[in-house]
């Protein structure tokens, strides 16, 4: 099956093609509605900033890139969303070169990241987590590249995605505290020089309008993280308990990925060489990211959500199949695809059942009839298109992207704002009073301030 290097190409680019199909098609047939983060995401994006009150730019600036080329066509952003994912899967496949002389070994450190559910199941939702995800694989390609020929072009690009990075996700920085520590090691036993330090160039002039745009907002980004930790809420035993159900949720997490290493490999007994630089490298970018997360729990009492854990096992199969390479048996190779399949077909065919079967989900949301009852009621009244969308990333939200002129969305409409635009739409509490047309759907009035 896996007999020459030309086999093993055609095999891996038949995978992520395979993905990329299979995980756009699902959600796109089996969704009546885009998923709360897309939508959220594209709200963001009808009126861009340099960040938003809950998170940093960069996956509002994605979706809206995508809706300048493809409207409002769900499957666009499926479509994006599995790109970022198959592409970091592309950029852990070249990184995975450098490490095994076998190019088995990369096919099959790719392959074991279908037994993590991040980089399958949970896909089909583009958020700051899967809009993490490139930057994330890049960031680590061009630090390897940096260590390795310690040219400035790469320390340069190093610097430049991991910007983008922070601008996706502050968790982000996980990544990068733990290759600061990297950084120090190989500095103090002279692996490599200050060139390193040029990185800091794009990336901080990329992140300045942002940092400006935090000062300028109160930091209510920050504000927002800490309070989905539960910060300020904690008792002493948090400390213990979130850190504890932390780990627990990270072990679950990883049961199918260690269930297909079994049909590989089931002594698991290695030395670890830590002269050894690749090892210390996937241990930096793989183990130290997740150990300070742990850290973080333990030290602050907070809860982690288990979605903020998606872009910290891109390179887990690369480092399992590194550290046990010697033990790996390729003539367990079927029983290896076997498990692979299964889940590789189970998954979405489990994503398609729930989403059928389930009816009272985000995705099952009538955004589009909600927005056309909207357009047919306002031409009834109006000659001029709806320009701005007030209220909620969700209701709100939901206008903004579906209505054919692609209104503005805004939180909270200003007595300047109204002076100076007709055409607007407001999303309240179907309490609240509305002078002029309006729709009351579920909880929701739709109220037209056009005049």
């Amino acid at each position: 099956m896996f007999n020459n290097k030309r086999n093993i190409n055609n095999f891996f680019y038949i995978f992520i093609t395979s993905h990329l199909i299979v995980w756009t098609l699902i959600p796109t047939l089996t969704n009546n509605n885009l998923p709360l983060d897309t939508i959220e995401a594209l709200a963001w994006g009808s009126n861009l900033d340099w960040g938003f009150n809950k998170h940093p730019p960069m996956s509002a600036f994605l979706v809206e890139t995508f809706y300048q080329i493809f409207g409002n066509n769900d499957w666009a952003y499926y479509l994006l969303s599995q790109t970022c994912v198959v592409f970091s899967f592309f950029i852990i496949w070249s990184l995975s070169k450098d490490f095994f002389e076998n190019k088995i070994y990369s096919f099959l450190s790719i392959l074991l990241l279908e037994g993590i559910y991040f980089y399958n199941y949970t896909t089909p939702e583009f958020n700051v987590y899967v809009c993490e995800l490139p930057f994330w694989s890049l960031t680590v390609f061009y630090c390897w590249k940096g260590f390795k020929n310690n040219k400035y072009t790469d320390w340069l690009l190093f610097g430049t995605f991991a910007a983008f990075g922070i601008l996706s996700h502050y968790l982000f920085i996980y990544l990068l505290l733990s290759m600061d520590f990297l950084f120090l090691y190989m500095l103090i036993k002279k692996k490599i020089d200050f060139k390193c330090m040029v990185s800091l160039i794009p990336f901080l002039i990329i992140l300045l309008p942002h940092l400006i745009w935090l000062t300028e907002n109160d930091y209510i980004t920050i504000s927002y993280g800490l309070h989905r930790t539960g910060s300020g809420e904690q008792n002493f035993l948090d400390h213990i308990i979130h850190p504890l159900i932390f780990l627990g949720k990270q072990i679950g997490i990883l049961i199918p990925f260690f269930l297909m290493l079994l049909f590989l490999n089931s002594k698991f007994k290695t030395k670890f060489n830590f002269k050894d630089n690749k090892l210390l490298f996937l241990l930096a970018i793989n183990i130290v990211p997740i150990a300070l997360v742990f850290l973080t729990s333990m030290i602050m009492g907070v809860k982690i959500r288990t979605m903020w854990m998606t872009p910290f096992y891109l390179f887990f199969g690369v480092l399992v199949i590194y550290i046990f390479q010697s033990q790996i048996n390729l003539n367990k190779i079927k029983g290896f695809t076997t498990v692979f399949l299964i889940l590789f077909i189970f998954s979405p065919f489990a994503y398609a059942y729930v989403s059928i079967t389930e009816t009272d989900k985000r995705t099952d949301y009538e955004g589009k009839k909600i927005a056309d009852e909207v357009q047919k009621l306002w031409d009834k009244n109006y000659e001029n298109k709806i320009e701005i969308v007030q209220g909620d990333e969700w209701h709100a939200g939901n206008l903004s992207y579906h209505l054919a002129s692609r209104p503005e969305w805004h939180r909270n409409i200003n007595n300047i704002i109204r002076a100076k635009n007709n055409g607007v739409i407001g999303v309240w509490s179907k309490e609240q009073g509305c002078i002029g047309p309006n729709i009351i759907k579920e909880n929701m009035k739709i109220c037209f301030l056009n005049d």
